[in-house]
């Protein structure tokens, strides 16, 4: 061959060389782990366990399609720094490597944490094998209605949660009363959830790293909460990177920051205003008429007029932290929550023009310090002493009668906790600790005419002691949490112990059996004296138990589920009983015979929710769930000792829903019914004469089936190569049905009986714009 043809040839094969290396290096494109592991999970049947912090960052490259598992696990490890333990053919562990220097030792604390469902309904919601279920704000997708992760929204579309009046002041969790969930912000007990007196959540999403939602089966170290616990927590970690956003929809604007001062400290930064004071939207009016419905606001009589309303909210977060050494960290929070409602009554009368001002009041403020220390690679143990505080005021004119009320609701509670964590190895983990707590309820309330005034304060201090085992078997099939918590009131002299369980067990690869049971005490809970109080805004107002009239509430619930997950589609269905002791008919909100009676009594519900949930490819995934129940109440006092139907007995109810995302447009359509809620009609033959309404058996008649379908849409872009923006659109109730949520009745100024309704929110759009730094 010529020197000309060998050249020709060579230059050829540089060439080609070059192209393939070309091609290799476009395969090989680093990608975020987290993408990787996704890929390997659908591809090998497996899945990964780690803490977020650990792949935080990480980028590597997408392994061969002919690597076995174990191949491409090395191939990861030498990209990441990061060690890959296989503990049986399905289950991996992620976790980083311990570096041991002659200065210092780098200790991680593993959280045995199994991912059973992934994208539960959305992305950023997941179900672990303990039975609760973890809300990621950062990751979450999208759901009917919801243009922002709203948290005590997004929990509604859960099974088995629901309101009955749509709002997140109050939420039933399988047929409780939203006093008996448990609400913790960063570990602080909190008394109010909700702005704009309970349509919307009073935590910023933007500032809450993942929300935990136990229903049964709760770990041993959470007291209270009877029905639920809703566990929201800030970022933790300093990773010495800047984050900030701003926002605003048609009700509010708010802003949040996350800021490194320096290597060991960072500053957590949020605020949240409404516009309403500002500018008035079709949202607010929705809201407004929703809300201030049937109150001292909207009901004036004849007389009076009211008029100038001024409303707005706002909360203010800060966290701080502080890691004093890689062994040692310090965190203070601090939270601020404030809705505020001032009117103007006016009146004349014998020609003398009178106006006073009506004002209604509610916040929440919490502050509190932690102290992580980590002794070692297996023992860690968290201190945290917190306050929170809680106050509800409210001054109400009645100018036509020369009357003024004064009421005041106050809750101080104040609490010491140290939590220890044993680490034994991946299949042994021990979690112990005490907790004191005092809490302190007051109660004001002051009438002008006749002069009147009533202050009543209660204190109760408590001692918890808890302990609980997580078990892990070798094949990571069996997965046992068993545990118990000790109370001690000594006011009461009472001990209560409280056996916690939860069993998860892998079989034939995709079948998973649940059992959960759990036993609760709660000695705070929720009272309405008077349907008018708080001007008929804020009902409710705290109380603590006296162990008399009020006593210590008691719980036992189990339950017991199968759940089918393979090829992305979920099948579940869980069955519980729970049986609740102490309530009182003032804590059940009665408007029939039974609303100024004062009676002792208990409630059983037994139900099953079920969920069928589909992901198409990575764009599309849709479920509807089902849930039936029967909730009764007993009181021994009360329809002859008979059992009657709960005021929250939602005997059926269904959601359905779909999401679509395509690039960073996001879509989702849904729809929500449930059987009515339980009511009481008077008798038609009641005598008018009486001055009083003869009511048939409580709760006998059920109010017309709620219907609604709600739509959401979001759209994301690039402002620049730093930041990005996000619009979004949402119509609640597209229809503008008119559901009927609660009905009482009342004796008009003619002794006529009168019937009062109050209704849904009728059709409400809302529209957002976010850029996020």
């Amino acid at each position: 061959m010529s020197r000309n043809g060998y050249l020709s040839i060579s230059c050829l094969l540089f060439f080609l060389n070059v192209a393939i290396l070309k091609a290799q290096t476009i395969q090989k494109e680093k990608q975020p782990l987290i993408t990787i592991l996704k890929v390997l999970e659908e591809k090998y049947n497996v899945r990964f366990s780690y803490v977020d912090e650990t792949i935080k960052n990480k980028t590597a490259s997408l392994p061969n399609d002919d690597l076995f598992l174990d191949e491409a696990l090395k191939l990861l490890k030498t990209e990441t720094q990061l060690d890959f333990e296989l503990l049986d053919n399905r289950f991996i562990v992620i976790k980083k490597r311990i570096e041991n220097t002659t200065e210092t030792t780098t200790f991680q604390t593993q959280r045995l944490e199994e991912i059973v469902v992934s994208n539960y309904l959305t992305t950023g919601i997941t179900k672990l094998n303990d039975g609760s279920l973890t809300i990621k704000p950062e990751a979450f997708g999208i759901l009917p209605g919801l243009i922002e992760p709203d948290v005590l929204q997004t929990i509604q579309s859960l099974p088995g949660i629901l309101s009955t009046d749509e709002t997140v002041s109050n939420i039933n969790v399988r047929g409780g009363t939203h006093d008996q969930n448990l609400l913790l912000w960063d570990g602080i007990k909190m008394y109010q959830s909700g702005h704009f007196f309970g349509l919307i959540s009073a935590f910023n999403p933007y500032t809450t790293k993942r929300v935990n939602v136990y229903k049964n089966g709760t770990s041993a170290k959470y007291g209270d909460g009877i029905s639920s616990i809703i566990d929201m927590q800030l970022p933790n970690n300093i990773d010495n990177e800047f984050k900030a956003g701003l926002g605003f929809n048609l009700i509010n604007a708010d802003g949040f920051a996350k800021i490194p001062l320096s290597r060991k400290t960072e500053l957590q930064l949020s605020s949240r205003r409404s516009v309403t004071d500002l500018i008035l939207t079709p949202t607010y009016d929705q809201y407004f008429k929703r809300i201030f419905q049937d109150s001292d606001l909207t009901n004036a009589n004849r007389n009076s007029i009211s008029q100038n309303e001024q409303f707005y909210f706002y909360d203010v977060t800060l966290k701080f932290l502080y890691d004093v050494s890689k062994t040692d960290k310090i965190r203070i929070h601090f939270l601020n929550v404030n809705n505020r409602l001032d009117y103007d009554e006016q009146s004349t009368i014998n020609d003398r023009n009178d106006a006073f001002n009506s004002k209604l009041s509610q916040k929440n403020l919490a502050t509190g310090i932690t102290y992580t220390k980590n002794w070692n690679e297996v023992l860690s143990t968290t201190s945290q002493i917190a306050l929170s505080n809680y106050d509800l005021d409210a001054t109400n004119y009645d100018i036509t009668n020369n009357l003024r009320l004064i009421q005041e609701n106050e809750v101080y509670d104040g609490s010491a906790k140290l939590d220890i964590n044993y680490t034994h190895n991946h299949h042994l983990k021990i979690n112990s600790g005490y907790q004191f707590s005092e809490v302190g309820i007051s109660n004001l309330e002051d009438v002008n005419n006749p002069v009147f005034r009533s202050y009543i304060k209660e204190v109760i201090r408590s001692h918890a002691v808890y302990t609980e085992a997580n078990l892990l078997s070798n094949t990571a099939k069996t997965n046992l949490k068993l545990g118990a918590r000790l109370n001690h009131i000594p006011k009461f002299n009472m001990l209560f112990i409280e056996p916690r369980l939860s069993f998860s067990q892998r079989f034939l690869n995709n079948f998973r059996l649940e059992i959960l049971g759990e036993f609760k005490s709660q000695t705070s809970t929720q009272i309405i004296d008077l349907q008018n109080d708080f001007l008929g805004i804020e009902k409710r107002r705290w109380i603590l138990s006296n162990n008399n009239d009020i006593p210590v509430l008691k719980s036992k619930q189990a339950s017991i589920g199968i759940h089918y997950n393979k090829n992305k589609l979920l099948i579940s269905a869980e069955t519980y009983i729970k049986k609740v002791d102490g309530i009182t008919t003032r804590s059940q909100g009665f408007q029939n015979q039974y609303q100024f009676v004062k009676a002792i009594g208990s409630y059983e519900i037994k139900g099953i929710d079920v969920l069928l949930n589909k992901q198409f490819y990575e764009s599309v995934s849709t479920w509807i769930s089902y849930s039936y129940n029967t909730n009764n109440y007993t009181f021994n006092t009360l329809n002859d000792g008979k059992p009657f139907p709960n005021n929250a007995d939602i005997r059926h109810a269904v959601t359905f829903g779909s999401t679509y995302t395509i690039n960073n447009f996001k879509f989702a359509l849904g729809l929500n019914w449930h059987s009515g809620k339980p009511t009481t009609l008077p008798n038609t033959n009641d005598d008018p004469n009486d001055n009083e309404i003869t009511y048939s058996n409580p709760n006998s008649t059920n109010l017309k089936d709620y219907l609604r379908a709600d739509c959401s849409a979001t759209y994301q872009f690039n402002i620049s190569n730093t930041s990005k923006a996000t619009v979004g659109a949402s119509v609640w109730n597209i229809s503008n049905k008119k559901n009927v949520i609660n009905t009482y009745y009342n004796l008009d100024s003619n002794n006529q009986i009168a019937k009062v309704e109050n209704q849904s929110l009728g059709i409400t759009p809302n529209v957002s714009f976010r850029v996020h730094f």
